[in-house]
């Protein structure tokens, strides 16, 4: 038996190995009350929902309908011909800026100028015969009045003064009928004259040559119908076609404000009022689309033709006004807020146990205001009083969507509720007025001040709390079982 074998028969040897029994148990025992005692810590530390503050401040808000469209020019022709031949020669290029009466492009007039020497030589042969048919009209004169002798004298036959005077007749018809062909030859010859006049091609009025249809050497025919040559259009004012929806067609008034952005106009936006809106709609893929019409000044020549603009009509909206994030505030005209209002003391009955002024019936729709402060009540008398009031039905809720100068939407006012955060962080409740609300902010007409701290919601503490206790209790067991 060897000295290792002889000591673990001893006591010494036995102490030993429960020692490091003891010190395993130990340190697991530590480990486990530490990771215990860290957990229920974590528990004990576990912070409440926090609530999201947010500030009071002036700014603004819109609400959009938003649609796709395409720059025009406002005012355009389509030049084109009405002779046919070669184009010989075209004298402008697109983006030219033309005046009236500027010589844009030649045709081949060898067939024009043909037609004009013709009808000028018919007219000469006309006009050389017209002096035959004088001399011969002035004879039949002559024979008629001796024939005339004659028969008073009854020195002829009955024959020959029927003849003379039938020559006579004959002479002026045949005249007559010479200067009726020659009128008619300068008539032809001025037609002529127009179509060679009609192979240079001027400019019907000043603007930018915008495209061309046809090139030099080309053959027009225009019998049937005027080719287009090219067009021409004023610039300086451009023409805004957007397609409207069918479902947004009945919030889309004439003389709306509306403004587009371009593709290559980065942030810039340009302002104008709906001019019009065509009845008839364009079907595309079974969806109805309707066309609005708008202006816009075009004087530095930035927009351009066909340029894509994305289109937003301003239903409504409110300039260098008190805003409060919408999460911040009740609405007492809601569900939610009539529920909130009930629980709000009675407003106590006004003479004969009839209602008081705002208490829901007849007043503020969406619940009796019985929280509003007499401040807050004077400034509505106030507004009242200078034509900015509310209607007597319907309160806040009820008033009618109505129109104003832009065709914007006039908001109904609405009474809402709003937690106010003090210097102390201690929440208290306010009743505000509420104007114009988009998706993310609302307009304060009352309650509230510029700088004012409000509870915009709430942050979720207790889930993010969760997570790091998930993370501890891994690390945590890790730790213990590294001490297997």
């Amino acid at each position: 038996m060897n000295t290792k074998d002889a000591d673990s028969f001893t006591g010494k040897g036995l102490f030993r190995s429960r020692r490091k029994l003891w010190s395993g148990l130990v340190i697991v025992v530590a480990a486990a009350a530490g990771g215990w005692y860290y957990w229920e810590s974590s528990r004990e530390q576990e912070a409440a929902d926090q609530p999201l503050i947010a500030t009071v401040e002036i700014g603004n808000i819109e609400n959009t309908i938003t649609a796709a469209g395409s720059l025009q020019p406002y005012e355009f022709v389509d030049v084109g011909a009405q002779v046919n031949g070669i184009l010989e020669a075209l004298l402008v290029d697109v983006g030219d800026v033309v005046e009236a009466g500027q010589l844009l492009a030649e045709i081949d007039a060898r067939i024009q100028e043909a037609r004009v020497e013709a009808s000028q030589a018919s007219i000469e042969a006309l006009e050389a015969q017209i002096e035959a048919r004088r001399a011969t009209l002035d004879l039949a004169k002559a024979n008629t009045d001796r024939q005339e002798r004659l028969m008073a004298a009854d020195a002829t036959s009955q024959l020959d003064y029927d003849n003379a005077i039938t020559n006579l007749a004959s002479a002026q018809a045949s005249l007559v009928q010479l200067e009726k062909q020659i009128l008619q030859s300068r008539a032809s010859l001025e037609s002529d004259k127009t179509q060679l006049e009609f192979s240079r091609i001027y400019a019907p009025r000043s603007g930018t040559v915008v495209s061309i249809e046809m090139n030099e050497g080309r053959t027009i025919n225009a019998n049937q119908q005027a080719p287009t040559i090219l067009r021409i259009a004023d610039l300086n004012t451009m023409t805004v076609e957007t397609e409207i929806s069918e479902a947004d067609i009945g919030r889309i008034k004439k003389g709306m404000q509306v403004y587009f952005t371009t593709l290559g106009g980065g942030s810039r936006r340009w302002y104008s009022e709906l001019r019009q809106i065509l009845p008839t709609p364009v079907i595309e893929n079974n969806v109805v689309l309707y066309t609005g019409l708008f202006d816009i000044d075009n004087s530095d020549g930035s927009l351009l033709s066909d340029m894509t603009a994305q289109v937003y009509f301003v239903t409504s909206s409110a300039s260098n006004v008190l805003t409060v994030p919408v999460g911040a505030l009740t609405f007492l005209d809601q569900p939610t807020g009539q529920r909130a209002a009930a629980a709000r003391p009675a407003v106590p009955a006004g003479d004969g146990g009839a209602p008081a002024a705002g208490s829901g019936q007849g007043g503020f729709a969406g619940g009796p205001p019985g929280g509003m402060t007499d401040e807050m009540r004077e400034r509505i008398r106030e507004r009242m009083a200078s034509g900015q009031g509310f209607p007597a039905q319907g309160g806040f809720a009820g008033a009618a969507a109505a129109r104003q100068g832009g065709g914007q939407e006039v908001p109904a006012r609405r009474l809402a509720t709003v937690r106010v955060v003090d210097e102390n962080g201690v929440q208290t409740q306010r009743e505000v007025i509420i104007g114009v609300t988009s998706r993310i902010a609302a307009e304060v007409i009352s309650g509230l001040e510029a700088g004012d701290q409000v509870v915009a919601g709430i942050v979720q503490a207790g889930q993010q709390n969760a997570q790091q206790q998930g993370f501890d209790r891994r690390q945590m067991f890790r730790a213990m079982g590294g001490f297997q």
